[in-house]
């Protein structure tokens, strides 16, 4: 689908960098491409792709310019409004067993039509008009519920996170760099009680584990997949290079580029 003038806007708050996604967002993609990652899937997302991105999800993507262009539709969808919104239209909610946090939306001609609706409210400033974000927004929510019903499970569902596995989790989470309190949350379990059923489960506390675990992937990646460290110490959840190099070389006694070196 071709949308004439619009080249990026957003209803709402711009996508935040974190890693944790804190409120639903819908993205269409118009120019360009985006890799994403949420510690058990991996996503290609294409232009004139339709998706909704899940809050109290850990992601970490990569966007690709199109001759030197990344334009895109987004358009937030914050709890304090769906609660609104379902004042206004009652649904029944019911449990998901869909943990994935990106959940691609089936194009068809309402939501086509809703993405050209746009470009007269659009005001070139990547935002638009506040005085029609509101109705823009619940029409948005209301023809994706008309063409996917099940949505109303995951939109109004505004409980925390419910308590999971935490092994499970923790293993396959674990190169997301966010801090333990937001771990926590997002296993259903306070700090403390996470550090208890950490120690429990591990036989040692979340820090020391996560850092081993990572340095341990990190091993892997330069020694066995021959990655440069310089495309491995972000990916496996340092924030910096040299304390990265530190790390490593504590740990086995060898730099990372002497183990690429080998």
């Amino acid at each position: 689908m071709k949308v004439n003038n619009i080249q990026s806007c957003y209803l709402g708050p711009e996508i935040s960098p974190e890693l944790l996604i804190q409120e639903h967002y819908f993205l269409y993609l118009l120019k360009g491409s985006m890799k994403a990652y949420d510690g058990n899937k991996h996503y290609q997302i294409k232009p004139g792709d339709y998706y909704l991105t899940r809050k109290n999800h850990l992601v970490r993507y990569t966007k690709f310019k199109d001759n030197g262009a990344f334009e895109k539709i987004i358009i937030t969808l914050d709890e304090p409004f769906m609660r609104q919104f379902l004042e206004r239209h009652p649904h029944d909610v019911h449990p998901t067993k869909n943990q994935d946090a990106f959940l691609f939306i089936t194009e068809n001609k309402l939501i086509e039509s809703y993405v050209q609706s746009l470009e007269p409210y659009y005001t070139g400033d990547m935002q638009l008009d506040e005085t029609f974000a509101n109705i823009k927004r619940e029409e948005l929510i209301m023809i994706l519920l008309k063409t996917q019903p099940d949505l109303a499970d995951i939109f109004f569902n505004f409980g925390i996170p419910h308590k999971m596995d935490l092994e499970i989790y923790m293993n396959r989470n674990f190169r997301f760099n966010v801090s333990l309190e937001r771990f926590a949350y997002l296993t259903g379990r306070s700090l403390s009680s996470f550090k208890r059923d950490f120690q429990k489960i591990f036989g040692s506390a979340p820090g020391e584990w996560l850092k081993k675990k990572r340095l341990d992937e990190a091993y892997f990646q330069i020694s066995k997949q021959h990655l440069k460290p310089s495309d491995v110490y972000l990916e496996v959840g340092f924030e910096d290079l040299s304390h990265f190099s530190f790390a490593f070389k504590k740990e086995f006694g060898k730099s990372p580029s002497e183990i690429m070196g080998r």
